[in-house]
């Protein structure tokens, strides 16, 4: 039950309907004995829409909240102050609300924590994109990213980690290689692998799917808002 005290999160995209986050996040909440809330705010597209909704967020005195596609890119304009690694890639995922402003940070790139390479490629010009390649290149990595605005089709040859960060889920945009780490961002809510997570597994790559980073940058957002380990 949502009361007086309930301290509110959304998730800021459009659409938003098929995304697991909220069911995630609250089932952290009741696990952490924590009175919040995370809901759906689906945002559609048009001019001015979503710096109302990052103010309104603010001044109604939500914790935070998660930004999701089309909106990683333009929501940095909208905010008060950014953080981490969002200054280098443009692109934040999560919002904090702190005395009316609002403060972007970026947990998209948090997979990457355990993972130890010096090639990359990151496939994608979205915002998750951007933050992939932004957090490799600070980690040393020499990156190559492909997309279909610039150098296309995909060359994964000879790399150490592939990181897809597109909503293709049918199609196989790379053939993966023996040895590599396989990142695939998208996911399907009912669990059924993507087509480039089966044909990763069916090489021995170590797979990273789009449901454990869901998880590991959902966890990095709810210890933002809340300040307590997830």
């Amino acid at each position: 039950m949502i009361t007086s005290s309930t301290r509110l999160v959304g998730l800021v995209g459009w659409p938003v309907a098929g995304s697991l986050s909220p069911r995630m996040h609250n089932a952290a909440f009741a696990a952490r004995g924590l009175d919040w809330t995370y809901v759906a705010l689906p945002v559609e597209p048009g001019r001015g829409r979503l710096r109302e909704v990052v103010r309104g967020l603010a001044t109604a005195g939500f914790a935070g909240a998660n930004v999701t596609a089309p909106y990683k890119q333009d929501v940095v304009a909208e905010c008060d102050e950014v953080e981490g690694v969002v200054a280098q890639s443009g692109s934040a995922n999560t919002l904090v609300f702190r005395n009316g402003r609002a403060i972007a940070s970026s947990t998209d790139a948090e997979v990457l924590g355990d993972v130890d390479t010096s090639t990359a490629a990151v496939i994608g010009s979205g915002g998750a994109a951007l933050a992939f390649a932004a957090a490799l290149q600070q980690r040393g990595a020499s990156v190559q990213t492909f997309s279909r605005r610039g150098a296309w089709p995909p060359d994964t040859a000879g790399v150490e980690l592939v990181v897809h960060a597109t909503p293709v889920v049918d199609e196989l945009l790379v053939q993966p290689a023996s040895g590599q780490v396989v990142v695939d961002l998208p996911y399907r809510a009912d669990g059924r692998p993507t087509a480039l997570v089966a044909a990763a597994q069916d090489t021995g790559c170590r797979v990273i799917d789009g449901r454990e980073v869901l998880v590991l940058q959902g966890a990095a957002s709810f210890e933002v808002w809340t300040g307590i380990a997830a």
